[in-house]
């Protein structure tokens, strides 16, 4: 059975730092492409970042713009967990943070359709306040 669990949200002021967590099981991780989409209030869910399964030896990602530079997207494969850290965050990052995971094999992963992914986590809270 696939589950998807992720953690690390929480308060914290504009300019700082979170670490967000996707503790995943049931697949081989590798194989799978990560998504980490938000939600913000009133607003549709969007894709922030994501990586590829293994395609040779290595691992394609893409962040859409407003967070390029500052969220990095990585993998522990033999943890099974995804990890998305955030830098310099602004208030506009306030939004529940979830993961997702395709549901087959993929060399490739997309932030455009939600339909990509077929496994999602119940997401977590970031808020960015002063």
């Amino acid at each position: 059975q696939v589950q998807v669990v992720e953690s690390g949200g929480g308060l914290v002021q504009p300019g700082g730092s979170l670490r967000l967590t996707c503790a995943t099981s049931g697949f081989t991780l590798k194989e799978h492409a990560i998504g980490w989409f938000r939600q913000a209030p009133g607003k549709e869910r969007e894709g922030v970042s994501c990586i590829s399964g293994i395609s040779g030896s290595d691992y394609g990602t893409d962040y859409v713009d407003s967070v390029k530079g500052r969220f990095t997207i990585s993998r522990e494969n033999a943890k099974n967990t995804v990890y998305l850290e955030m830098n310099s965050l602004k208030v506009e990052d306030t939004a529940v943070y979830y993961c997702a995971v395709s549901a087959y094999a993929r060399t490739w992963c997309g932030l455009g359709s939600l339909y990509d992914y077929g496994y999602w986590g119940q997401g977590t809270q970031v808020t960015v306040s002063s």
